[in-house]
């Protein structure tokens, strides 16, 4: 695939993206829900070995293909490894399926009810290094807990002004201002996102898009607007903490969002299965999550 056939695939592929891009601290977490207990390794470089076997036996799936899973996003490690012997994101492509690069080092500390990206003084030779290595786009991730309208617009202002610097490198950039679904404002934390986000989007350059990755909101429909704003390719969606049937139903309510989807994907996969077991356990959820993104339901407004 080249990069206009990628392009192409993320406008309007029918599909999702998947989320194969824990790091850092979540790592433990993701090895242990996939039945690999802590103990199973003794420093950082096994246990990053550990999590990358783990995304290749899921790239290397014969459920795993670019039919339902349009995209992948990856931890730098797991671009830098390889799946077969083939390096990641070239095994990726080859199945149909679109390579992302996670390119956020993690979360300052909470202030004005959000937490801004840490500052990524590198990230000029990533992005170099990623795109020479076929990767289309990034994924950089921040937090909002509550709805204060400063805190969000610094939130939405930092991404795009990241956004700008992929696009500078050619790639395709999702912004990722997750809102905390615990979050007890969580409604008017959608509503300010979005129209701090639409401000954004009309200050970009003309015939530049980005692909935004929201949390599902709590009124269907609240992102319309950025699902059908032009500088946009496309609108996917985290779980954040929903299991899979709750982010599905959730996701069917909103037209044009499809998922992109991590631990809702993977919360049934585990290191001692069969490759039989395996295969079978990913395919259901990749049937799964696809349904919600592809197919989607009348919501009905009540009074």
């Amino acid at each position: 695939m080249q990069y206009s056939d990628m392009t192409a695939k993320m406008a309007d592929g029918d599909g999702f993206i998947a989320a194969l891009d824990q790091s850092g601290g979540s790592t433990p977490k993701a090895l242990k829900g996939y039945g690999i207990e802590e103990g199973a390794w003794s420093n950082e470089e096994e246990m990053f070995g550990l999590i990358h076997e783990m995304r290749a036996r899921i790239i290397a799936s014969p459920a795993f293909t670019g039919e339902k899973v349009i995209g992948a996003i990856l931890f730098e490690r797991t671009m830098d490894g390889k799946v077969n012997g083939v390096p990641t994101p070239e095994a990726l492509i080859a199945k149909g399926v679109v390579p992302f690069i996670k390119i956020d080092k993690g979360l300052e500390d909470e202030a004005d009810g959000v937490q801004l990206m840490k500052p990524n003084p590198t990230l000029d030779t990533l992005l170099a290094r990623s795109k020479a290595l076929g990767v289309f786009g990034t994924k950089e991730r921040s937090v909002i807990n509550s709805a204060n309208a400063t805190g969000i617009a610094a939130v939405v202002k930092q991404q795009f002004e990241i956004g700008l610097q992929v696009l500078g490198h050619e790639m395709m950039p999702i912004i990722e201002p997750e809102v905390n679904i615990k979050s007890e404002t969580r409604s008017q934390c959608d509503a300010i996102l979005r129209d701090e986000i639409l401000k954004n989007l009309d200050e970009l350059p003309e015939g530049k898009q980005v692909m935004l990755k929201l949390s599902l909101p709590v009124v269907p429909g609240t992102f319309d607007a950025l699902v059908e704003h032009p500088k946009v390719l496309r609108v996917v969606a985290l779980s954040g903490g929903f299991s899979r049937s709750e982010a599905c139903v959730e996701l069917a309510k909103n037209k044009g969002i499809i998922a992109s989807f991590s631990r809702a994907l993977l919360s049934d996969l585990r290191s001692q299965m069969s490759d039989a077991e395996f295969d079978t356990a990913l395919g259901e959820a990749i049937d799964e999550i696809y349904q919600g993104s592809t197919q989607k339901v009348e919501v009905v407004a009540t009074a």
